[in-house]
């Protein structure tokens, strides 16, 4: 995170004796990146953070990768995932993988139920909210999460989502084996977000005031590294992992609406790298709001035809009209992966519709890998297999 925030009652020195109000002592916990060396928060605990009372494996929702063979680009339709079961899923167990690799895996979940109790002990989440609305509640605080709201969690917050409203909670989760953060261009040596970033600190909204439950046996998923890649444990705690009266530091999880992203502009085609949102190891999010578009007297809005030589590209399209791909099937909804090794760009007829435009009404999430992306179950059963050949106008002769 960029700045500090002090929430609930801590001493003023860190690292000191608090007091509870009957004498006795709170317990202090701090949660850290890269062994010390990065940014931390201390929270203090009415009991003992690490305390466990049974673990059992967590058997994960299918976790299978299949290699992206023979190399095409591919149209998944994740909205063909969802049936009228939402209403019995949560936010965590009933996430369906979509896309992933080494350093990063995508799923998307349609929800009406509140989740368990949750902790990604392997990276960062990035979780868009494409529709509905839901409380997050976390070991720091509540959140409240809308549409359009990007909800960053450090990796290893215990946390819960619980819809809110009468439709399905849709969410697009980017799972990373790194930490998620601003791009390093967008801020001072000291962190703060420069006058050339597209949002500052204001845009960002973290916890109110602490979030204190009772309770006892309390259970906790817990996502993590096994020798076989991504695997889980259920744990019990004695008492509830909210317990939490206060905390202070520069790690949190926090907010930010894609609708106060300003857009970066130019007389031309600004590259993806103008729309950049956030950054992890190995891949970047990008976001495609609503914007003036490029004002030279001869422009081509849209953009040109490029290879992704050393990135796949994945372009999550979650509202307005996305004139590139029109033509191609694509909607509210949909996924468009352009892998490395293959051009893309804009489908037949796009780049003569859209010389002349001055505004562009679209919205739509992009992360670009740098390692190559396979295809998760949930990807495979939402492919729209006439994808690729849609801007020959017809495929193989088979």
């Amino acid at each position: 995170m960029a700045y500090y925030r002090r929430v609930g009652d801590i001493p003023p020195k860190r690292h000191t004796q608090h007091r509870t109000p009957d004498g006795g002592l709170y317990y202090e916990e701090l949660m850290g990146e890269e062994g010390f060396s990065s940014d931390s928060a201390l929270l203090y605990h009415r009991g003992v953070p690490s305390a466990i009372v049974d673990a059992s494996p967590w058997e994960l929702p299918d976790q299978t990768l299949t290699e992206n063979r023979p190399l095409i680009p591919r149209h998944l339709k994740l909205h063909a995932l969802v049936g009228e079961d939402w209403k019995a899923a949560d936010a965590v167990t009933g996430r369906r993988l979509v896309l992933g690799n080494a350093d990063v895996r995508i799923s998307y979940v349609a929800a009406g139920q509140p989740s368990p109790l949750y902790r990604n002990a392997i990276g960062d989440e990035c979780v868009y909210v494409e529709s509905g609305a839901a409380t997050v509640e976390t070991v720091f605080g509540v959140l409240t999460a809308r549409q359009g709201d990007y909800v960053i969690l450090p990796r290893a917050t215990t946390h819960r989502w619980i819809p809110t409203g009468e439709d399905p909670l849709r969410l697009y989760a980017i799972e990373a084996n790194s930490h998620i953060a601003p791009p390093k261009r967008y801020l001072s040596r000291y962190g703060q977000l420069l006058e050339h970033s597209p949002y500052c600190e204001r845009d960002l909204h973290g916890p109110g005031d602490p979030f204190v439950v009772d309770g006892t046996d309390v259970e906790v998923l817990v996502k993590h590294r096994g020798s076989r890649g991504v695997t889980g444990t259920r744990y019990v705690y004695p008492t509830h992992p909210f317990d939490v009266v206060g905390w202070d530091g520069c790690l949190y999880p926090y907010t930010f609406n894609v609708g106060d992203f300003e857009p970066i502009t130019g007389r031309v085609h600004q590259p993806p790298p103008a729309h950049q949102v956030f950054e992890g190891n190995n891949f970047v999010i990008c976001n495609f709001v609503p914007r003036k578009v490029d004002y030279h007297p001869l422009a081509v809005p849209v953009p040109y035809y490029h290879s992704n030589v050393d990135s796949d590209e994945v372009m999550f399209y979650c509202g307005g009209d996305y004139e590139a791909r029109k033509g191609s099937g694509i909607g509210q909804g949909s996924i468009s992966l352009h892998p490395g090794g293959h051009s893309h760009g804009p489908q037949p007829g796009a780049v003569e519709r859209s010389l002349g435009a001055e505004f562009f009404d679209e919205l739509a999430v992009m992360v670009d890998t740098f390692r190559p992306l396979e295809l998760g179950e949930g990807g495979l059963a939402a492919e729209d297999p006439a994808y690729a050949w849609s801007w020959a106008g017809r495929g193989p002769a088979r």
